[in-house]
Order: C-alpha cells, then sequence, then structure tokens
C-alpha cells in the first residue's frame, strides 16, 4: 500500500474510477476482525477523526497489513490508498470491491483525482505518506497528502501504526497470531494555502507540516506503548 506524490497538472480529464461509499462500509468489518480478533489492537486518539465531513488519514508504514488495520479501527469508514499493482486477480476484484483507491506511483493524477472526489461528498481517505513499506520513522514524505488537502479542505488526522512488522521480518509479512498492535491517531492539522505563498510553496510547506506532526504522533506511540518501530529497511537494503 502507498501514497504518492503531487501531480504536476490537473487530473480531471483522465475520469477516473471513484469509488462509490458502500465498499468501505463492509469491508472495515473484515478490517476490523482483522485489528480485533486475529490481532490484539490498542487504539488511541480516535476522537480526533471527525465524525462527518471529508477527511484523511495520513498514517506511517512498516508492513502489508497496515492498511486494513487502520481501516478496521477507524472510527469511520475510509477508503485506502493503494498501490497498483495489488489490484491484480482475485485479490485486485476484492479490493475494487471494498472502494480502495489504485495509486500508479509513476502517474498518480488518476488515483489522486479520485481521492478527492470522494472527499468532496464528505468521504474519509486514508493514504501513507512514505509511499512504501520501511521503517515508518517518516525520514522522508511524498507531498500526495498535503495535494489532497490543500485541493479539499478536508483535514489531516496523523496516524501511527506500531507492530505489523518487527525487525528481521519481510515488509510483506503478515503479524502472528494475537500479535499485539498499536494504532493512535493524533490531532487534525488544517493545510492551508496563505496570502502570497506560490502552489509550490504552500504544498511543501504543507507535506513538511504533515510530516512532522506524524513524527510527534509515532514518537508518543512508541513511548506510550512501548512498541518500536523496526530498524531496518529491506526495500533500502535490497531484500523482499
Amino acid at each position: 500500500m502507498t501514497s504518492t506524490a503531487a501531480p504536476a497538472a490537473s487530473a480531471a480529464s483522465t475520469g477516473p474510477r471513484v469509488p462509490g461509499p458502500r465498499g468501505p462500509v463492509w469491508s472495515r468489518w473484515v478490517g476490523r476482525f482483522l485489528a480485533r480478533v486475529v490481532w490484539n489492537t490498542d487504539v488511541v486518539g480516535a476522537e480526533h477523526v471527525p465524525a462527518t465531513g471529508a477527511v484523511l488519514l495520513a498514517a506511517n508504514h512498516t508492513g502489508l497489513m497496515d492498511g486494513p488495520v487502520v481501516m478496521g479501527v477507524a472510527p469511520r469508514p475510509v477508503h485506502m490508498m493503494v498501490k497498483a499493482s495489488m489490484f491484480d486477480g482475485a485479490l485486485g476484484v476484492i479490493l475494487r470491491a471494498a472502494g480502495q483507491i489504485p495509486v500508479d506511483q509513476e502517474n498518480p493524477r488518476a488515483a489522486l483525482t479520485a481521492a478527492v472526489a470522494v472527499l468532496r461528498r464528505s468521504g474519509g481517505v486514508g493514504i501513507f505518506p512514505e509511499g512504501n513499506r520501511g521503517r515508518g520513522d517518516l525520514a522522508g514524505a511524498r507531498a500526495g497528502v498535503a495535494w489532497l488537502a490543500l485541493a479539499s479542505g478536508a483535514p489531516v488526522v496523523p496516524v501511527a501504526v506500531l507492530g505489523t512488522r518487527r525487525t528481521g521480518e519481510k515488509v510483506s509479512a503478515i503479524p502472528g497470531l494475537r500479535r499485539r498492535l498499536v494504532v493512535q491517531f493524533g490531532p487534525p492539522v488544517i493545510i492551508s494555502r496563505a496570502p502570497g505563498t506560490s502552489g509550490k510553496a504552500a504544498l511543501e510547506q504543507g507535506n513538511e507540516q504533515v510530516r512532522q506532526a506524524l513524527v510527534a504522533v509515532v514518537a508518543d506511540a512508541v513511548g506510550r506503548s512501548g512498541i518500536t518501530l523496526p530498524i531496518d529497511d529491506p526495500n533500502r537494503e535490497g531484500r523482499p
């Protein structure tokens, strides 16, 4: 699962497929079963997620199951932005039925346009600003979440996800039965373009604002739970 960089131009002309609101309504119960029954997930700060209106959930990313866990414990239905390569075969059919948004990292315009459409109908969208599974330490973040916030006016709720991958495990590993996981939601961040600020500068500032908010909520979640981030990054180190 992944987030994406900001588009170079408007994507409205591409006519992307916009998922309907029903998919996340049923698929969140699958995520909830995984988070609460298969694994033992502690949830902190769910009150920070607005009950109504558009909202972006921006989470750190260490393991394969981050998306289903966030979707399952979020207090409202959410369309997760998922790497397009996951939409092959039977899994792709399930992901589309679940209302997830495929992201082509080489050309993310259609995905961002679909996400804006969801936000403009007061829906929720989940995104991983780091773009790929790794350490989850927010050393870098792509600007897609800031672009979506500026385009839609939606608040960004930073989300820390801990425990889905431990040091030494592959980024595709599935957590063991009843492993303790933590999902912590932080206070919403409002991204806006100040008068006289260029679009590029507003995007860069907004992206750093989100990154810093995520760094803070991840650090707080680690301190509260004692669950640390993995110290390795198999993607960067060339391991599958």
